[in-house]
């Protein structure tokens, strides 16, 4: 048991700073997509995917981007490059859909 609890006062207390704090914002981007997404489709009664979705995905991948590269974690850095990569294409075509739809 004193083992369990020195590991937690060394992830939660000790190793506590304001690169931690980054990555707890970070990843209340990435709750907050899944809860837009998650209302939305309750309210249409189906899967929906409302725009909000692709900007807490971005606002999210870039902080935890951020937060990777300080980390220096290869595999993190990756993943999360690679995802903003997919979430700016998404909002791209949202915008060109709009812009069509609009006769622009």
């Amino acid at each position: 048991m004193t083992d369990l609890l020195n590991y937690l006062h060394d992830v939660f207390v000790a190793k506590f700073d304001a690169w931690v704090v980054l990555g707890f914002i970070a990843q209340g981007f990435f709750t907050m997509r899944f809860a837009v997404q998650w209302i939305a489709s309750e309210r249409a009664r189906r899967s929906v995917v409302p725009v909000a979705f692709w900007f807490f995905s971005i606002g999210g991948g870039m902080l935890l981007l951020i937060y990777a590269l300080y980390r220096r974690d290869p595999v993190f850095i990756a993943g999360q490059a690679f995802g903003l990569i997919v979430y700016f294409r998404n909002v791209y075509f949202i915008l060109i859909n709009r812009k069509q739809l609009s006769g622009g």
